[in-house]
């Protein structure tokens, strides 16, 4: 057993890199989606995966930093863990602003349906199902998915006046 445990442990240090900052960085913000809807079992594959760029400001010991956070994401601690960081690579083209999603505590957000485009009837093996294209806000590529109709009349009666 303990010949296994360090054959595993060498395997995996050797392929360890270990992710530091400098103070004055740029780094994006690792946040995750919380939906109200599961797309068919689907989670959220074309989802925000960052938010950002952000600059270090101070470093605190190995693997904390000091972020400087905008004002609307004052609800989140500025001294993160470097797991929930990347760096930020190239140019910010793709970015999506921190002003336009909105965070909790726990650094997650909820996807909020934009329009309904167009709707549809499939009929599967025994039964009807009413289908609705909804746009989505906040995705990049195609930002639209088939849902079921009545789940989101009743989760969002606004889009169907």
């Amino acid at each position: 057993m303990k010949a296994a445990q360090d054959r595993q442990k060498s395997y995996a240090d050797k392929r360890r890199r270990p992710i530091q900052f400098e103070v004055g960085d740029m780094v994006m913000l690792k946040v995750s989606p919380w939906k109200e809807i599961l797309r068919f079992g689907k989670k959220g594959k074309l989802s925000p995966r960052f938010v950002g760029p952000f600059k270090i400001l101070e470093c605190i010991g190995k693997q904390a930093y000091h972020l400087e956070l905008p004002e609307e994401l004052s609800c989140i601690h500025d001294i993160l863990h470097v797991s929930y960081l990347r760096k930020c690579l190239g140019k910010h083209v793709e970015i999506i602003p921190s002003v336009e999603v909105k965070l909790d505590k726990r650094l997650r957000y909820i996807e909020e349906p934009e329009a309904i485009l167009n709707e549809r009837t499939v009929n599967l093996q025994n039964k009807i199902v009413d289908l609705v294209l909804v746009k989505w806000k906040h995705h990049r590529g195609p930002n639209w998915t088939w849902e079921n109709k009545d789940e989101m009349k009743a989760k969002y009666p606004e889009l169907f006046e």
